[in-house]
């Protein structure tokens, strides 16, 4: 996991322009917000969530498309 310095990001928004009051709520607001990003493991365990239902889903349309395929068959003249 990345480690986020706060201090190096605060130094750098400072001497780039940025108030002290400004750089410290950026610095802040990151700081906090990386607890909401996705991480390589959540994403493994939405996509092993996901497989089973996108199986189920890929065999009914083949299913669907099958059934299509038989009842057109039926309408064309012998």
């Amino acid at each position: 996991m990345a480690i986020f310095d706060t201090h190096k990001a605060y130094r750098a928004l400072t001497a780039g322009g940025f108030s002290e009051a400004q750089a410290q709520t950026l610095v802040e607001t990151l700081g906090d917000s990386r607890d909401a990003l996705a991480t390589k493991a959540d994403l493994h365990a939405g996509l092993r969530d996901l497989e089973p239902r996108m199986v189920k889903y890929q065999l009914g349309i083949a299913g669907a498309t099958v059934a299509m395929i038989v009842a057109l068959l039926k309408l064309l003249p012998v």
